[in-house]
């Protein structure tokens, strides 16, 4: 994976069956792993709820998670930053439609990739009360060098909030909702925003925010983490450099050559898997690790490293 020379356009066709957009070169290489977990682990990993017999459906991929690595070129990265790698999670879904092994086997395959610098989660990480008591024992075994982040999504907001918060905190993980903090990644600032609107309220607000570096004339990195896709816009306005999101499932069920049937977005179908250049924004959106709906077809679930090389 290390040494891939750059491309001056990309244009393939992902595991969706669907086509990514021209990135102008800003992707690298992409390789992927599909992990069967009904194999790896010997059974279905379907939980005890009623959601669960869905995934009885003929063609069900949902224990079919797939493993991507993405090698992405931004210019205006820093020297110090040439490589660094991001674990992005998105859309966990806790909840009793799910065998709990499921995700605790997602989470140690995770482990087998080098520690990441960057772990980032983007929110739906509860459908559920009871399964708060997840979080710490199943979360804690992810790791990551330099700082750990998260923010909510629109499932988290019905089932105490706060307490989601805590119990990612207690892990040590950074609380970015609705706000924005400078962190110190590899020695050099980043400034980290967490966008968690229209669920939760306000809106972060970034006018009083560092634009360069101190006592130099470079402008500071600046990563977004977005439960929606539909926030593009308001990244674009607001200079994001990298935003991470998930919230639509890739649309989680797809036909061949057409895609996405239905995608709970504005912008429908337009942003519902894959790495967009949106300029000066490069967006990344996740097909998420689980849902409240267990049917995926032609839409596995998805965990995604992005490495980052400069020009």
């Amino acid at each position: 994976m290390n040494g891939a020379k750059p491309q001056d356009k990309v244009a393939t066709v992902d595991r969706c069956n669907r086509p990514i957009r021209e990135q102008s070169g800003k992707l690298i290489k992409r390789d992927a792993e599909v992990f069967d977990l009904a194999q790896h682990l010997g059974f279905p990993p379907r939980g005890s709820g009623k959601e669960a017999a869905v995934t009885r459906f003929p063609g069900n991929q949902v224990f079919q998670v797939e493993f991507v690595e993405l090698h992405l070129r931004l210019p205006n990265i820093p020297a110090a930053w040439d490589g660094l790698s991001i674990l992005h999670l998105t859309d966990i879904h806790f909840h009793d439609g799910m065998d709990r092994r499921f995700f605790q086997a997602v989470f140690n395959r995770c482990l087998e990739w080098e520690t990441p610098d960057l772990l980032c989660v983007t929110g739906d990480i509860v459908d559920s009360d009871f399964h708060h008591r997840w979080i710490v024992p199943l979360m804690g075994r992810l790791r990551w060098q330099e700082a750990g982040m998260f923010i909510l999504g629109n499932h988290d907001v019905r089932f105490q909030p706060k307490l989601i918060r805590r119990r990612l905190q207690r892990l040590g993980m950074h609380d970015l909702g609705n706000t924005w903090k400078e962190l110190s990644i590899r020695g050099q600032p980043l400034l980290a925003v967490g966008y968690e609107a229209p669920w939760f309220k306000p809106k972060p607000i970034l006018a009083l925010c560092p634009e360069k570096i101190a006592g130099t004339e470079d402008r500071m990195f600046r990563l977004c983490l977005s439960h929606s896709p539909d926030s593009i816009a308001w990244a674009r306005r607001n200079q994001i450099d990298l935003m991470l999101a998930g919230h639509v499932h890739g649309g989680q069920i797809r036909l061949p050559l057409f895609g996405s049937l239905l995608v709970p977005s504005r912008y429908s179908r337009r942003y519902d898997c894959g790495t967009f250049f949106e300029k000066p924004t490069l967006m990344h959106v996740g097909r998420g690790i689980s849902g409240k709906h267990l049917l995926r077809l032609n839409c596995r679930p998805e965990v995604t490293r992005l490495v980052l090389h400069r020009a």
